[in-house]
């Protein structure tokens, strides 16, 4: 096979030999070639270029799916910087915190969180106002598409690969960036290792079309999208998730392959029957599913309705991981699958020891030389690391006779409601600043639709009546500082929170009751 033969390794290649191929579909409809986005992203490198941005620094963003955020994700990856995509449910003060704390030199917000980001501003966010730029109006910023219109199409000189820095939390209930080093290589090569997960799954057909169903802030919804985009394929966008606008989508777009959360499996299963027959959707190929563990009937129901185009893996944003193809899920119910094949897998106790088949402890992972930071959190950083090369996120499983893991807990305190991870030391460091509490605990409960909802336990300061007033009282003051998703669905009140002398706090008593005999635990 000829150079010319062989498919192109990146978006920008595809562009240049394919012009008028199909990249990417709006959530609007719109539709652009790989030309034009390989041409709209070359403008934003010159754009952020002329405002001063030099390899290794930080473009945070705020927007929805969208032609925008493809282009800036294309313009990073051949620019040498970061970018940081912010959760829309974030407010004003967590924005600032993460925009201030990766130390971005542009921010470029979308109009529809236009309060949230104005907020953020007058919460002290570092970004000066001539390097901030709003998709439609928002004010105190510039109009994006004036930053980028009148830019050149030309290819770029000194390219370099870049990166996406996403925030979780670390050790003080804060964010932080997980931080990969930059490689300085040619960003057409990192590409085309981008196309990893196209060859771990067996999509690397130029001709498949990837369904983008959830925010493009997620990592692994990005890191999809990336390896759909640089393989060729037509990349649809959703805005808004429902499930008869997903099989509307699958049905109009022949979609092959998408990632997906067990929550979405469930709402769409609990479609009408004569709504979910009104669809085609014998397209799909390779539909993957992680992020939270995912119900055995749930998954058996998906695998009738799609056939075996119902896909597993385990990782998380720091790396991973596992894949289940359904033939292994089908003789294993439950497993998450076996070790990629540069990952490896072990499970240890609490000493380090590494454990055999059947026994319960921690999930290590390692991926050759690959190596990450928690930006600003060195604590963090050493302790999910040990001293063979493996990480951690603190998930519990086991690994049986030949080597497939099965999830056995959930991180030891994270909340998965709906395949978002919710950190309970953030709300509980909010929840402690209320007047009226003294001592909390914020757990997860079952939750049929979303897997699991919040719950928040609390001890009252001395001559404070529990009421159900006084719950509510709680909850809106917390809504207006957490936003809704994080915000707890409901209070007990307890005299002693079940904390030993020297102050560790037993939250498994708070929440196993609520587990036990319950359709959404672990099998």
């Amino acid at each position: 096979m000829t150079e010319d033969q062989q498919p192109p390794g990146s978006l920008w290649q595809w562009g240049e030999r394919d012009p008028d191929r199909p990249c990417i579909v709006t959530p609007a409809g719109d539709e652009y070639t790989a030309g034009q986005m390989a041409s709209r992203s070359r403008q934003v490198v010159h754009a952020l270029r002329g405002l001063g941005m030099e390899p290794g620094d930080v473009l945070a963003c705020m927007v929805p799916n969208g032609r925008e955020y493809v282009e800036m994700l294309l313009a990073i990856q051949q620019a040498g910087w970061y970018i940081v995509p912010l959760n829309y449910h974030l407010t004003g003060p967590e924005i600032a915190y993460i925009v201030n704390d990766s130390q971005a030199g542009v921010f470029v917000a979308d109009e529809r969180f236009a309060d949230q980001v104005t907020a953020s501003v007058a919460d002290g966010l570092n970004v000066p106002e001539d390097h901030r730029f709003a998709i439609g109006s928002i004010e105190g910023f510039h109009d994006y598409q004036d930053l980028t219109s009148d830019q050149p199409t030309d290819k770029p000189a000194d390219r370099q690969a870049g990166a996406i820095m996403t925030y979780t939390s670390g050790t003080t209930g804060r964010p932080k960036g997980v931080k990969r080093p930059l490689t300085g290589a040619d960003p057409d090569l990192g590409a085309q290792m981008g196309q990893f997960l196209n060859h771990l799954f067996t999509m690397a057909d130029p001709d498949n079309v990837h369904l983008v169903v959830a925010p493009l802030y997620h990592t692994a919804v990005s890191n999809f999208a990336q390896a759909a985009l640089h393989g060729g394929h037509r990349v649809v966008l959703m805005d808004r998730w429902t499930p008869e606008e997903t099989l509307r989508l699958i049905d109009t777009y022949k979609v092959t392959t998408s990632h997906m959360v067990p929550t979405m499996f469930n709402r769409l299963l609990k479609l009408p029957d004569e709504v979910r027959a009104d669809y085609d959707v014998s397209s799909t190929r390779r539909m993957i599913h992680s992020a939270a563990p995912c119900p055995i009937p749930t998954k058996q129901a998906m695998l009738d309705w799609w056939g075996d185009s119902i896909w597993e893996y385990y990782a998380a944003t720091e790396g991973g991981g596992t894949i289940a193809s359904p033939e292994d899920w089908k003789a294993r119910p439950g497993t998450v699958g076996k070790p990629w094949p540069i990952s490896e897998v072990i499970v240890s106790d609490d000493d380090g020891n590494q454990l055999g088949p059947g026994e319960v402890g921690t999930i290590w992972m390692r991926m050759g030389e690959y190596r990450f930071t928690y930006h600003g959190d060195e604590e963090k950083t050493r302790k999910s690391w040990n001293d063979q090369g493996f990480f951690t996120v603190g998930d519990v499983g086991e690994l049986d006779e030949d080597g497939f893991l099965f999830l056995r807990d959930r991180k030891i305190d994270m909340i998965i409601m709906g395949g978002v991870n919710l950190y309970p030391a953030e709300i509980e460091s909010v929840l402690l600043q209320h007047d009226h509490v003294l001592d909390c605990a914020v757990f997860g409960i079952p939750d049929e639709d979303m897997g699991e909802q919040v719950k928040a336990a609390v001890q009252l300061v001395e001559d404070s009546e529990p009421s159900d007033e006084l719950a509510n009282e709680i909850i809106e003051w917390l809504r207006d500082q957490l936003g809704s998703m994080r915000t707890p669905k409901s209070i007990d009140f307890h005299d002693e929170l079940p904390r030993d002398p020297n102050g560790k706090l037993y939250k498994r008593k708070l929440r196993d009751p609520y587990w036990e005999g319950s359709d959404s635990a672990l099998v």
